[in-house]
């Protein structure tokens, strides 16, 4: 029997923008892509990043790998500690503990970035998440086709939507994990783009290092979503470590 690998996507998008890593991924493993909560066609689960990961875990298997990306990533870190017994490995792309910077913390964005973000999106939704799939792209050799897959992915802000992808940003603006990372004890793969620019590569650095069991990989001339424009060698690791 294949082994179950879990798939959870980043913020304002949908789990159609695993399509093409799932292609390369396909017949090696049973694959999950849930929608996150208020994205896609999922139903919204409440403000909290609890609340996020319960309603993922009443979806999972009994023993997952996970991968996350960038907001999936903070919640597979968190589902890793909540119900260790369910997950058996994580992969966790452009990562990072915090996405704003903190006491301690400067390998991140300023919060005041995030902050303007957060109102932009109240006032223009449509155009502050095309803006965010432009930064998501920046620095990749790919860009004009990760932008274009990215954009394709994009859950509509919507009336029925605008509210929890809202308490989406609060989440990225909020969420700090810090203090949880020395005591996740499930094997870790980090994959990082080295010109992210949303989250930097110094984060996935700090994670590989305070992590009990974890190795990193970084692509050069690579932004935010590796697992787009370098989608084979994406696949190629994910399917080494998951098989390992």
């Amino acid at each position: 029997m294949s082994p179950d690998l879990v798939l959870l996507h980043g913020w304002g998008l949908s789990a159609a923008v695993w399509k093409p890593l799932t292609e390369a991924l396909a017949g090696t493993f049973t694959l999950h892509t849930p929608d996150l909560p208020g994205h896609g066609s999922a139903p919204p689960a409440g403000p909290s990043l609890e609340a996020w990961a319960d309603a993922l875990l009443a979806q999972l298997p009994d023993e997952a790998i996970l991968v996350g990306w960038s907001l999936g990533a903070q919640l597979a870190l968190h589902l890793a500690r909540q119900a260790p017994e369910r997950v058996t490995k994580l992969v966790l792309i452009s990562s990072s503990p915090s996405f704003v910077q903190a006491d301690g913390w400067t390998t991140a964005l300023p919060a005041s970035t995030l902050d303007t973000f957060r109102q932009d999106f109240d006032s223009a939704p449509d155009a502050t998440q095309r803006r965010f799939v432009a930064l998501q792209s920046l620095g990749d050799s790919a860009r004009k086709a990760v932008a274009a897959t990215l954009g394709d992915s994009l859950t509509t802000a919507d009336d029925t939507r605008k509210a929890a992808l809202a308490d989406g940003l609060r989440l990225l603006a909020e969420t700090d994990q810090r203090y949880i990372i020395p005591t996740i004890r499930q094997p870790v793969r980090l994959l990082h783009g080295s010109e992210d620019k949303l989250m930097p590569v110094a984060a996935a650095e700090w994670l590989a290092d305070t992590l009990p069991d974890a190795r990193l990989t970084v692509f050069g001339q690579c932004g935010h979503a590796p697992f787009l424009s370098r989608r084979q060698e994406c696949a190629t690791l994910i399917e080494g470590f998951a098989l390992d």
